[in-house]
């Protein structure tokens, strides 16, 4: 039945690729890449073998094994939902057991160009340990385990990011990936850091890094044949131990997610509400703007979409922090940075209503109303998070004087922010991510040109924010604090005095665009 469920899959890819010459393209640029991949990591395994240096074959085996199943763990997250065309869910309704389930799934991930380039790799291995004949014999099993435990945990994750897990757990997971991905130099900054206090050269450090991997899931698998070649053989004992016991939890995980997944819908279709309850829609003022107000602040605290902006935001300063101290100059102006970028989030807001936009359009809602309540949601969240910014990183870096400067700076960037938006939110619809999907997923319909008009809006952005821009700069080389406060002042008034002018050109402009825009986005392919 397994046999049958991989030839019904590689029939599959074969009529798609047989239909669609493009990715057809694809596959054939992706087996040469795959390919070259090999290549060069035999060469490089022959010459490492030439040398017949232990400590080298160590190191190259332990962290190179490591950094393999790191990318086949993070990999389904970044590329989710590429390869769909067998999962536990469209073989939950044939005669199959949960274990013929899910050796058919790690067949297919086995059998694609990764799990065939991943285990030839692999094995190739086999030559650096030809000088060590044990460590050659005990290497088969362990490197083998360490491909499954690569393709063991590539479907575990995939599944969770794709939708066995539910929508949270998607959400959760895309937005914890995103985090570390982003906040990878600093992190790598601080093993770098932790590793110099340690003492050594960079080949001491890679040795030491080699050493810890070897006791942990990523890197315990890779250690037997180094260990079995030095004579070590209790470590090597508990190396093996250790692959054993991971591939045996992800197996058991893994089994219950999928039980989970095929014997319980998706998602719940309906949401019991206590009768009265009306959350922000019971709190805010009544009419257009309040019931627009009440929605797009919702959004800004429920939807992952912009909830993964509110946790990149604050990374700003941490990211400055890690590369030029808390006494540089990019720490000091990080929260204008992060005004910047916050401001821009809502460049195309009605974006993300999707189709949803033909209620507001049906409603018969004003314009003005419409732009002001959609303002008010984002600065409910936006001003207070970029002011608690401002604050921390003055008395972070003990440098209250300029608070006056970059606080006026961010607040007036955010404000014009909030301003153009309006404006632009009334004539750009891009397509987006849906909610639940995985923030590296890539979207369809969408292109370079559309990625471009961001850097359109953010020059609207500067430009309109120059007035409390200036003052903070002046500030900044005079060191007048006189400069700051007018900053601040400029900031507010003038940050005010655009975001009304952009609610009134918005509102105006919606009012003429709005049929056309919901055209718009029903023609984006889903």
């Amino acid at each position: 039945m397994v046999a049958t469920v991989l030839k019904l899959r590689y029939r599959v890819l074969g009529n798609t690729l047989a239909r669609r010459p493009w990715q057809l393209v694809g596959f054939i640029l992706g087996s040469l890449w795959g390919l070259g991949i090999l290549g060069g990591l035999v060469v490089g395994f022959v010459a490492l073998s030439v040398f017949e240096n232990l400590e080298a074959a160590t190191v190259v085996a332990v962290l190179g094994g490591s950094l393999l199943i790191l990318g086949w763990l993070v990999g389904p997250i970044i590329i989710a939902g590429l390869d769909s065309t067998v999962d536990a869910v469209r073989l939950a309704p044939f005669p199959l057991t949960r274990r013929q389930v899910m050796l058919a799934l790690a067949g297919a991930g086995l059998t694609g160009i990764p799990g065939i380039v991943t285990t030839v790799a692999a094995l190739a291995t086999l030559i650096v340990w030809v000088r060590w004949p044990v460590a050659a014999i005990v290497a088969v099993p362990t490197v083998l385990l360490g491909v499954l435990t690569c393709v063991l945990a590539s479907r575990l994750m995939g599944e969770l990011s794709g939708g066995m897990g539910g929508r949270r757990s998607r959400e959760i997971i895309g937005t914890v990936v995103l985090v570390v991905l982003i906040m990878t130099g600093p992190i790598l900054t601080g093993i770098a850091a932790l590793l110099d206090q340690a003492g050594g050269d960079l080949w001491t450090r890679l040795q030491q890094a080699a050493g810890i991997l070897a006791w942990t899931p990523l890197g315990a698998a890779w250690s037997v044949a180094p260990s079995a070649a030095a004579g070590q053989w209790l470590p090597a004992l508990a190396s093996t131990v250790i692959a054993i016991v991971t591939v045996v939890v992800l197996w058991i995980v893994w089994d219950r997610v999928i039980e989970t997944a095929v014997s319980s819908p998706r998602q719940r279709a309906t949401r019991t509400v206590a009768a009265g309850k009306l959350g922000l829609f019971g709190v805010m003022p009544t009419g257009g703007v309040g019931a627009t107000w009440a929605r797009s602040l919702s959004g800004w605290l429920r939807d992952p979409r912009y909830l993964r902006q509110l946790i990149v935001i604050p990374l700003f300063p941490v990211l400055f922090a890690f590369t030029g101290g808390t006494d540089g100059f990019m720490f000091l102006i990080s929260p204008v940075l992060a005004a910047l970028v916050m401001a821009a989030v809502g460049y195309a807001d009605v974006s993300f209503d999707g189709t949803a936009f033909g209620t507001t359009l049906a409603t018969g809602i004003s314009g003005r109303a419409d732009r002001l309540g959609r303002l008010l949601g984002a600065a409910c969240v936006g001003v207070p998070l970029i002011g608690l910014i401002a604050v921390a990183t003055a008395v972070v870096s003990g440098d209250a004087a300029h608070l006056p400067a970059v606080l006026g700076a961010a607040l007036g960037v955010l404000l014009a922010g909030y301003g153009a938006c309006a404006v632009s939110s009334a004539l750009i619809v891009t397509p987006v991510p849906a909610p639940g999907d995985s923030p590296f997923k890539s979207t369809p319909g969408q292109n370079s040109i559309m990625g471009l008009l961001v850097f359109v809006v953010w020059a609207a952005v500067i430009a309109l924010s120059l007035p409390a821009v200036v003052p903070a700069v002046v500030n900044a080389v005079t060191g007048d604090a006189m400069w700051g406060w007018i900053a601040l002042a400029a900031g507010v008034v003038f940050g005010a005095v655009v975001a009304i002018v952009g609610v009134l050109v918005g509102g105006r402009t919606i009012e003429r665009t709005g049929p056309d825009l919901l055209v718009r986005i029903k023609s984006f392919p889903t």
